[in-house]
């Protein structure tokens, strides 16, 4: 048996086209897919250090609770699938319940790599508003963590440009095929 979580951000949930197709595309590959959902987060968070710790607390509570009856160790191959805040939840999850689950990080936050992150890639906007594209070069290339970079796009890997966006949609896609 297989299980692939999906973590997703405080915006950015489980029906939007990265985990949509990422989940979609762990099913077909007979995972057991669970797909969390979020609330009740300040919406304030950008910029602001202890907000967005806050957030990332409530994210990973809120994992806890939803996968509270799940039995981990019935499966053979674990994978987190994570984006914005939901990085940083579910390389905490994954530290918290000490499990060798494999991540994959949809735009992650610089405070997502306070923790543990080995066995993770990387997905990265040059044009993401919420992490500096040198600061997360540097610190994947510090922690050794594949850094997957998409040019002018955004915190949803998106530029504005609908074939763009289908092109790294695509790309970010068949790199995840690749790791389940």
């Amino acid at each position: 048996m297989k299980l692939c979580i999906l973590f997703p951000g405080i915006g950015y949930h489980c029906d939007k086209p990265l985990l949509y197709y990422a989940g979609k595309l762990a099913r077909s590959k007979g995972y057991e897919v669970k797909a969390l959902k979020y609330s009740g987060f300040d919406t304030s968070v950008k910029d602001n250090e202890d907000k967005m710790r806050n957030a990332a607390k409530l994210a990973l509570s809120q994992s806890k609770a939803q996968l509270a009856d799940i039995d981990l160790s019935v499966y053979e191959k674990i994978i987190f699938i994570g984006k914005s805040i939901g990085t940083a939840a579910c390389l905490a999850y994954r530290e918290d319940v000490r499990i060798n689950a494999e991540c994959v990080l949809l735009t992650p936050l610089l405070q997502t790599f306070e923790m543990p992150s080995d066995n993770c890639t990387a997905f990265h906007g040059t044009a993401d508003q919420w992490a500096d594209t040198s600061a997360l070069r540097s610190v994947c290339q510090q922690k050794n963590v594949p850094l997957c970079e998409y040019d002018k796009a955004n915190h949803s890997l998106e530029t504005g440009d609908v074939m763009t966006d289908l092109k790294y949609l695509r790309d970010v896609i068949e790199k995840i095929e690749r790791l389940l």
